[in-house]
């Protein structure tokens, strides 16, 4: 089971890599990275551990994750020599789970066949979002919560000068709380329909429309078992972006709602078979 190192352990990397970084500078092959007594770690593995960060090629974080892989092998090596470690329970299912992840992600590979996204189908989801957008976009700030009771608090706490941001982090129940609430712009075309505010609820897009810049919701909208505290930060003409500039992301979101309809469809199928119970 992978976790992340601790911070203890990227701090003995970094004080390793000052006392033996000569140890590994020269002599290597190019698949290779470092050698720990004599057991290699490879680009391989940099790469994957690079790529689980999500922090792209950036020098500093690629060092101090090779010094970490050093550590780790290090210790590795270290808890080898106590062959009680490998009948601990805890190992024992680290390695099951780790087995099955593997022969499972083979077999997801092997047997998930989502359609290849074609440029048409790109263009034509441009062409449908470009045809989906008003005349204005706006920059709003959302407070998303799940009561009654919360919402009146935010609501009050507004009224007597309360910064929405900062409640927004406090209260909020949306992914972007973070950001003080803070929303890409939006359009849609107005009055809002059903169907045409970009998979937001509609009497969300109804508010934010609604709101004059500066403005913040005299009272929360309900949307189903959620309530939301508005606030539209600026509205502009709105600004259509040129279909190359966003024709990756199209295609990835393509992509992705492909694997997820793919995944469905096999899922279904062996649900017939199999028998569950919950």
């Amino acid at each position: 089971m992978n976790r992340p190192f601790p911070h203890t352990l990227a701090t003995a990397a970094g004080l390793m890599l000052l006392a033996a970084s000569h140890a590994w500078a020269d002599g290597l092959p190019a698949s290779v990275v470092a050698t720990v007594n004599g057991t290699p770690i490879t680009q391989a593995q940099l790469d994957r551990a690079v790529a689980q960060t999500g922090a792209g090629a950036n020098p500093n974080v690629v060092q101090a994750l090779k010094q970490q892989l050093i550590a780790r092998e290090l210790f590795r090596q270290q808890a080898a020599k106590n062959p009680a470690y490998e009948k601990q329970p805890a190992v024992q299912q680290a390695v099951k789970e780790a087995h099955d992840a593997a022969i499972t992600q083979l077999w997801l590979k092997d047997n998930i066949r989502p359609s290849p996204v074609t440029d048409e189908q790109v263009k034509a989801r441009y062409d449908a979002i470009v045809a989906s957008l008003g005349d204005k976009e706006y920059k709003a700030r959302v407070i998303q919560v799940g009561d009654d009771v919360t919402a009146s608090q935010v609501i009050a706490q507004l009224k007597q000068g309360g910064d929405f941001a900062k409640l927004a982090q406090q209260y909020s129940t949306a992914p972007n709380k973070a950001r003080g609430g803070e929303m890409d712009w939006v359009s849609f075309k107005v009055p809002v329909e059903d169907g045409k505010t970009q998979s937001m609820p509609l009497p969300l897009a109804h508010e934010i429309t609604t709101l004059q810049p500066g403005a913040v919701s005299a009272a929360p909208v309900d949307a189903g078992n959620q309530r939301f505290i508005v606030k539209v930060d600026s509205v502009r003409p709105t600004q259509v972006p040129a279909f190359d500039a966003v024709k990756p992301a199209i295609k990835q979101a393509l992509e992705t709602a492909e694997l997820e309809r793919a995944t469905v469809q096999v899922v279904g199928g062996l649900l017939k078979t199999a028998k569950v119970v919950q």
